[in-house]
């Protein structure tokens, strides 16, 4: 049973990332509020009182207030929630893809943390980590059993400190250590290049701060390499969102000026709201990101690779170039966020991530909890996809916002899928490390997927999913 919720566990982490919020900053309060429930603020008032004197031990007045905040705000839907000072700061890392630490992406492998790529000029760059090593100790603490997220926190710090790793080189046979001082790390949500002579891949990672810039740099790059460029792949997969304003910038790089991209609806006035593609809609800091942009983008071929784990923002972008046929949405259905968020400060050090409003596509279609279904359904390899029953979407999370359109139907056969998957991945588990299949690098020679993309934009059969179908809605219970 251990080893099951273990397995579990580890593909509902890649999945939870896709529940990462598109957000609207905002500063704006309601301007009105309704007679606040006395008689239910007086009960509130009576269990703060009781705990305070009757509780076993003395308790923190602050944290049970704070406590009873989160507690509110969580019971509304997954993506709402009480910031405290720290989580506050880790909020605002996460959008402006600016945080504290040694600067590298990682995932785990057999227990230990795995480096996938050191970011390159990053302090982890520069003292010669490379891909595919394994950090086994952080300091005097063991790796192993140790959860990614814990881990994370451990190789992050204060500037100008240091942290000990102890690492793994398999393709050596060797351990060593590597004392690294840790600095302001800008993480790369884009990366791109040019697969072969006319064709190109561009990948977002997330929608941070400076991705439109990012974006349009290294769209730029692959047009002075490629100037008579036939085809384009656009590679959300795993995108989990982020900032509302970089989706419709990036939908508006390939789509006719001034038509919808994203149109918002909500209880508050300032939640009904229509985003086109036009400068005034997305340009935060001096000159549009995209005006040096080549007009053939326009108009380029276009292939969108999107998969469970695209959300929020890269479902913004799916949605719209679907709706106008500007290009064609490969791979398999998205995760279904289909909600934003508001960040609204609460002081200084705390704020408030509450969900404001349902996002829809240009044709009125509502995401929530649906997700983006592509037009040409293709596993992740070329053995099918085995484990793709058992990767989380919305529809899968606590208390989701339903889509607002039209009733939710349970799908009994789902169950029965997921479970002969977790038997599947459960023997795959117990193979030899040798024998197991990692799964390729999105933008390798390997990925099954980006192969099937340029095939399609050359006009050359694709090897078509013959078992993923569209995943309806399912029932909430009451």
């Amino acid at each position: 049973m251990g080893q099951k919720l273990k397995i579990t566990g580890w593909i509902a982490a890649g999945a939870i990332a896709g529940a990462l919020t598109t957000v609207s900053l905002q500063t704006v309060a309601r301007g009105a509020m309704a007679p606040l429930p006395l008689e239910e603020l007086q009960q509130l008032a009576a269990v703060f009182g009781m705990v305070k004197t009757d509780y076993v031990e003395p308790v923190d007045e602050k944290k049970l207030i704070s406590d009873a905040i989160a507690g509110m705000v969580a019971s509304l839907d997954p993506h709402s929630q009480y910031f405290d000072k720290k989580s506050f700061k880790e909020f605002r890392e996460g959008t402006t893809g600016r945080f504290v630490g040694v600067g590298i992406e990682i995932t785990q492998e057999d227990g230990l943390v795995k480096v996938v790529s050191p970011i390159e000029g990053s302090p982890a760059f520069r003292a010669g980590l490379k891909p595919n090593d394994l950090i086994t100790k952080i300091d005097d603490t063991a790796v192993k059993g140790l959860a990614l997220n814990d881990a994370v926190k451990k190789m992050r710090g204060e500037p100008n400190t240091k942290v000990s790793l102890t690492i793994f080189r398999k393709d050596e046979n060797r351990s060593f250590p590597v004392t690294i001082t840790r600095e302001e790390i800008r993480t790369q949500s884009v990366r791109a290049k040019v697969i072969e002579p006319g064709y190109a891949w561009i990948r977002l990672s997330q929608f941070q701060d400076r991705t439109v810039e990012d974006f349009a740099a290294k769209l730029t790059d692959i047009y002075k390499q490629e100037p008579k460029l036939k085809g384009l792949v656009l590679d959300l997969r795993n995108d989990p969102g982020g900032l509302l304003d970089a989706a419709v910038a990036v939908s508006a790089a390939f789509l006719p000026e001034n038509v919808t991209v994203v149109s918002t609806n909500g209880q508050l006035a300032d939640s009904k709201f229509t985003y086109k593609a036009a400068p005034e809609f997305y340009q935060r800091r001096g000159s549009d990101p995209l005006a040096s942009l080549p007009a053939a983008l326009k108009t380029v071929p276009l292939i969108v690779l999107v998969n469970e784990g695209s959300a929020s923002a890269s479902e913004i972008v799916a949605g719209a170039l679907q709706d106008y046929k500007r290009g064609t949405i490969m791979g398999s259905q998205t995760f279904g966020k289909g909600s934003v968020q508001t960040v609204r400060p609460l002081g200084p050090d705390t704020g408030l991530k509450l969900t404001t409003a349902r996002y829809y596509t240009p044709s009125g279609k509502s995401i929530q909890a649906k997700g983006i279904v592509p037009d040409v359904m293709v596993d992740d390899t070329e053995d099918g996809n085995p484990f793709g029953s058992l990767r989380m979407r919305e529809a899968d999370l606590e208390k989701h916002l339903n889509s607002g359109q039209g009733e939710e139907k349970k799908d009994e056969a789902r169950e029965k899928a997921r479970e002969e998957a977790r038997k599947l991945l459960e023997a795959e588990a117990l193979k030899p490390v040798a024998d197991r299949k990692p799964p390729p690098e999105f933008g390798s020679e390997k990925d099954f997927q980006l192969v099937q993309a340029i095939k399609q934009l050359k006009g050359l059969p694709v090897l078509v999913s013959k078992t993923m179908t569209e995943r309806k809605e399912e029932k909430k219970e009451n």
